[in-house]
Formats: structure tokens, sequence, C-alpha cells
């Protein structure tokens, strides 16, 4: 489920939701009542581990490798 940031405009109280995509926005401050917006702000989003293109999609191949993957030049079936 993707997190939501919001500010309270009477507060400036800053907080963070968990939401589904279907879930309505929040619009009540948890602290004061008042009345918020949700703000845009940068993701954290990585990639981690060999990836899909070398694991799951690069196929594996036992013919000569050229003399760029010979030299780490990440080419498929390395």
């Amino acid at each position: 489920m993707p997190m939501y940031e919001y500010k309270c405009s009477a507060c400036d109280f800053q907080f963070e939701l968990r939401q589904k995509f279907s879930d309505a926005p929040a619009s009540e401050c948890p602290q004061c009542g008042g009345t918020v917006e949700k703000l845009i702000s940068a993701t954290a989003f990585s990639l981690k581990g060999d990836g899909w293109f070398k694991t799951g999609y690069c196929p594996k191949t036992e013919t000569p490798k050229p003399a760029a993957c010979a030299a780490g030049g990440g080419c498929c079936g390395a």
C-alpha cells in the first residue's frame, strides 16, 4: 500500500498515512482537527538484487561471448 503525506493548514502538523488507492484522502488533522492537504513528496524506490533482466528475462546461452562481455561489459548470459 502506498504511503501518503499530509500537512495541517491550522497547526502545520505533518503526518503520513498508509492507505489503499481506493481509500478516501484524509480530511482532518489527528492533533487539532483542522483541515489537511495532501503533499507531493519524493518516493523511496530502489531495486535490489540481480534484477529481472539478468535472472528472469535474459536467455542463458552457451555461445561464445563477445569481447565486451569478456571484459565485464554486463552482457546477457554473463
